[in-house]
């Protein structure tokens, strides 16, 4: 009935047969982060639209502040805004405050509504009735008795969880023994310790119904409630664990957490570790999961590096390494290639680029690296010369010409469309029978004129920020190889935890991304290390060691 109305509207009473109507079925208009609403967005952005139709003004927005935002967008691409239902005109004053007052009780009765459905909720939570939800991995539900009954084959993995986690007080040992056993998680993927901490915190395997926990911000954003708020209902269906055994489980969580709340949520760490990305398992190939970790009495705390393979199941024995120990052959290697470089004038051969590659205690283990690498890295010496340049030159792709910004597109076709305009004009006021007058015609040729300055200042505008403008990840680069390049200048030695202590993991992360493609690490030891510019070095270390 509304695509109808609205589809009829702009056809008889607008005059536009050309339109394109966008729906976001399931979705509310308490917020814009819709489908079907971005691509309006998106497309009115690139001046494909004249005017937005709604068929009730809630229908695209129950937010004061969003619709703002929006309104001030249609403004600003000569958007006319118009709802079916309230017929008020937005181009008088009146008519907009009418619209922001429509607005407000919009989302007074979205925010009435969701407070309403809240304590319902709570009510229904509190009288034990299920708000539905993902259902438990070991139970089921049954939506006309409305009751829980146990899946005994998954409750049977449930115990096996308990019982190893009771002995071994390890999410890493739990999961990789479920793996083992090859139990799978219902969705069919590997267990992992976080799979393993949801199942072992909750109290829904001792039989109890926990609700209103969190306050819930955003999709991405949630807060814990006070506990005097929730919701916990005891003996609400059939028990997994006791409770004893749950007060245990949670008992270890908290002690293993390094967090002082570490009951409330499992830590997931944020990227600030230096070589992820580009740290990889010598063994199986697979990427290295990083991981904080231990704190050191000075403040500091490192980084661990673990196959996921050996992380999840016994397929790879290829053990944790920290990057203190890891991380301090890579930067002494890369200063010992800069001063390679340096220094090249006095290198006569190969041993003595080898020699000079592995100068320092930190490669006593090492005992040659493959010629083919090594030969490579001697002709480009080479080629740059013993100038301070930098060597690690990373090989780009042909850039293509870049697709011309939209807004700029529509400024240039309207400046055609007033320069044509003015043309016009002139040939009316000069050449027709029925010519204007010469007050109208100074009176629009001057609008013109002052439509084609604007133009002419915004195009002039986008083009100065397009040219003076540089990306995020140009800057980090850029700023990461100043830092390190001035740290690294005239030393024969860095120690790693020195280097991260001065410098932030951040810098150092974009630092190592813009030089190093992947890092292979082989029972705690560097094996290979391949630059961006396709260089790779693979060490061959001494078996005595």
């Amino acid at each position: 009935m509304q695509r109808k109305d609205l589809i009829a509207y702009c056809t008889l009473l607008l005059g536009i047969e050309d339109y394109a109507i966008f729906e976001d079925a399931g979705y509310s208009g308490k917020d814009t982060e819709r489908p079907a609403f971005q691509e309006m967005m998106a497309r009115i952005r690139k001046c494909e639209f004249s005017h937005v139709l709604v068929w009730k003004i809630d229908r695209i927005s129950r937010n004061l502040m969003d619709f703002s935002n929006m309104y001030q967008e249609f403004q600003d691409y000569g958007v006319t805004f118009v709802s079916k239902n309230e017929q008020f005109d937005t181009s008088s004053a009146m008519g907009e405050a009418m619209l922001k007052i429509i607005l407000v009780f919009a989302e007074l009765e979205r925010k009435m509504t969701a407070e309403r459905v809240m304590a319902t909720m709570v009510s229904r939570a509190n009288s034990g009735q299920w708000n539905g939800g993902r259902i438990p991995f070991g139970y089921e539900y049954d939506p006309k008795k409305k009751e829980f009954s146990i899946v005994e084959h998954e409750a049977e993995v449930c115990r096996k969880l308990r019982d190893d986690l009771l002995e071994y007080r390890s999410l890493a040992h739990t999961s990789r023994l479920l793996n083992s056993l090859g139990f799978r998680t219902r969705a069919g993927f590997e267990w992992s310790p976080t799979t393993v901490w949801i199942i072992a915190s909750s109290p829904f395997y001792y039989g109890a119904y926990r609700y209103n926990r969190y306050r819930v911000y955003s999709k991405s954003k949630r807060a814990e409630r006070p506990k005097d708020e929730w919701v916990i209902i005891k003996d609400h269906h059939p028990a997994i664990f006791t409770e004893d055994e749950h007060e245990r489980l949670l008992a270890i969580l908290q002690s293993n957490s390094r967090r002082a709340d570490g009951m409330k949520e499992y830590q997931i760490s944020k990227n600030s570790h230096v070589f992820s990305g580009i740290a990889y398992c010598g063994k199986c190939g697979s990427p290295l999961y990083c991981s904080p970790g231990r704190l050191h009495a000075d403040g500091s705390r490192m980084s661990n590096y673990q196959c996921p393979k050996q992380r999840k199941t016994d397929e790879c024995d290829n053990p944790i390494v920290s990057d203190s120990v890891f991380g301090e052959f890579i930067i002494n290697y890369l200063l010992n290639m800069l001063n390679a470089k340096r220094t090249f004038s006095k290198i006569r051969s190969l041993d003595d680029l080898q020699d000079r590659l592995l100068f320092g205690l930190t490669f006593r283990s090492v005992k040659s690296i493959d010629r083919d690498g090594l030969t490579e890295y001697y002709n480009l010496l080479c080629n740059y010369g013993s100038d301070d340049s930098f060597v690690f030159e990373v090989r780009k792709p042909r850039r293509k010409k870049p697709p011309l910004d939209p807004e700029i597109s529509a400024l240039r076709a309207e400046k055609e469309k007033q320069q044509r305009a003015l043309l016009r004009l002139q040939n009316l006021y000069l050449y027709s029978d029925n010519g204007i007058t010469e007050k109208d015609y100074l009176l629009r040729k001057v609008e013109i004129e002052s439509s084609l300055e604007a133009i002419n200042e915004r195009l002039g505008m986008i083009a100065r920020s397009a040219s003076e403008s540089i990306t995020d990840e140009d800057f980090m680069n850029q700023a990461s190889h100043l830092l390190i390049s001035r740290y690294l200048k005239d030393r024969t030695y860095v120690r790693f935890r020195d280097l991260v202590a001065t410098v932030s993991p951040e810098i150092l992360h974009e630092y190592m991304r813009s030089i190093i493609d992947a890092v292979f690490l082989t029972d705690g030891r560097v094996t290979s290390i391949r630059f961006r510019n396709g260089l790779t070095h693979r060490f061959v270390y001494d078996a005595s060691e």
